[in-house]
């Protein structure tokens, strides 16, 4: 089939890919030249670990493409789907949809015979309605259906979540040019449906508000370990163990249960606030996902503060080595990082902040100041007098800790992430601090 991805982004690009790698003919339009110059030239413009090589195979196999110009992609295609950015909106939290409705207004000016409008971007309930709208006011006697198909791909983890998901969401229109669309994304994901995937057709509204549901109920897990591990910290318990005991209950299973410094990303802070914005526009508030976003924003305000507390209470003329900068491993996505709330707050305290990161150093130097950014762990940790893990990037989960002792102007490490057992880490000599455990 002839699809067309408009946004070259991260859910555009990876969806693209692995589409063209099922067998379809995918053309990515992108408005931002420098993006589909890069492309063009086999650069991938995100950190996604596999996404180049599929790209290029797909690529140097013809099925995959890169075009500025949307209107001749647009009226090839069986299938366009809009998968552009809805952050959140200033003042109100709420999604914001211009890039959207400009992708719907243009691909009614420039879609031919029967198209599947397929929404892949995360949108408040009634979006697809509105796309609908503009679409047939753009172009009257446009032959279409508006499809959501949200996305649910972790960073890290994206092409496999994509291949081998839990289930495809399908939310189709309720008439005619619904049951012929439901047949165009049958075959749009004929290969998991030969895999007996799960792929649920709902109704377009419903659709929409499974992906927001879905990530709320994430970040309420996240959110409750992470007030458990604080409970921890003060009655002697382990969270770890808390996390172990109550996910092996298949009702509660075992995935989300880490303690950390909150949850960041390029979903759960902006779903959850829509979400509560959607909610109280329509009378029902969702006070469980209300007190999530608050808490959450507070945890990871209150993170320096125990980064302070370990190292005395004063961090004044200190230098302290930051180990992760990106809001989760195998990514280099800054967005709502916790590492955005923790340095400037060191800092206003007055100490000097030395950090590295395995990916996101380039996206980084975007959001601080005064931050001397560092080759490796073993130069962030020279002369520091504390290293503090934000992000549990595989490679500090062996560093050769006698050479961090010596390289730290005194031991003290601050494990935001667990990563390390305080038994082995006072054996060696450390004054450590984690999260939620016992010291």
């Amino acid at each position: 089939m002839q699809v067309t991805m408009i946004g070259a982004g991260y859910v555009g690009l990876v969806s693209g890919a692995c589409f063209a790698d099922f067998g379809h003919e995918v053309v990515c339009v992108d408005k931002d030249p420098r993006k589909i110059d890069m492309l063009e030239k086999g650069e991938i413009p995100i950190f996604e670990p596999g996404l180049d090589k599929l790209v290029a195979t797909n690529v140097a196999e013809g099925r995959l493409k890169f075009s500025m110009d949307a209107k001749a992609a647009i009226a090839e295609a069986d299938a366009v789907f809009i998968a552009v950015g809805t952050p959140s909106r200033r003042g109100d939290g709420h999604a914001d949809l211009t890039y959207v409705y400009e992708a719907a207004k243009e691909i009614a000016e420039h879609m031919s015979g029967f198209t599947v409008v397929v929404t892949k971007s995360t949108v408040p309930v009634g979006t697809g309605d509105e796309v609908e709208e503009i679409i047939r006011k753009t172009n009257p006697n446009a032959d279409f259906a508006v499809v959501s198909n949200p996305e649910f791909l972790r960073e890290g983890a994206a092409i496999a979540d994509f291949k081998r998901p839990d289930r495809v969401v399908v939310g189709i229109p309720e008439n005619e040019q619904g049951e012929r669309a439901q047949e165009v994304m049958k075959e749009l994901y004929r290969p998991l449906y030969l895999n007996e995937t799960p792929i649920l057709f709902t109704a377009r509204r419903t659709s929409e508000l499974i992906k927001y549901a879905a990530n709320a109920f994430l970040a309420v897990k996240i959110t409750f370990i992470n007030e458990m591990a604080d409970l921890c910290e003060k009655v002697g318990a382990n969270v770890q163990e808390v996390s172990k005991g109550i996910g092996l209950d298949n009702r509660i299973g075992r995935k989300f249960l880490h303690a950390g410094p909150g949850y960041g990303g390029s979903c759960f802070p902006k779903d959850t606030l829509a979400l509560t914005k959607t909610a109280n526009d329509h009378g029902s508030p969702v006070r469980i996902v209300d007190t999530v976003v608050s808490v959450n924003a507070e945890r990871k305000k209150a993170m320096a503060q125990r980064v302070i507390t370990a190292m005395g209470g004063d961090v004044s003329g200190k230098t302290i080595a930051i180990l992760g900068l990106a809001f989760k491993p195998n990514t280099d996505d800054m967005r709502d990082a916790p590492s955005l709330d923790i340095i400037p707050a060191l800092q206003a305290a007055g100490a000097t902040v030395r950090a590295f990161d395995p990916e996101s150093m380039e996206e980084s130097e975007k959001h601080f100041t005064d931050v001397t950014f560092c080759d490796g762990p073993y130069h962030a940790v020279e002369g520091a007098d504390a290293m503090v893990i934000i992000t549990e990037w595989d490679q500090f989960r062996a560093l050769d800790l006698d050479r961090v002792k010596d390289t730290l102007k005194s031991p003290v490490v601050v494990d935001l992430r667990n990563i390390y057992r305080p038994d082995d880490m006072a054996k060696l000599g450390f004054s450590y601090s984690s999260i939620g455990r016992p010291s």
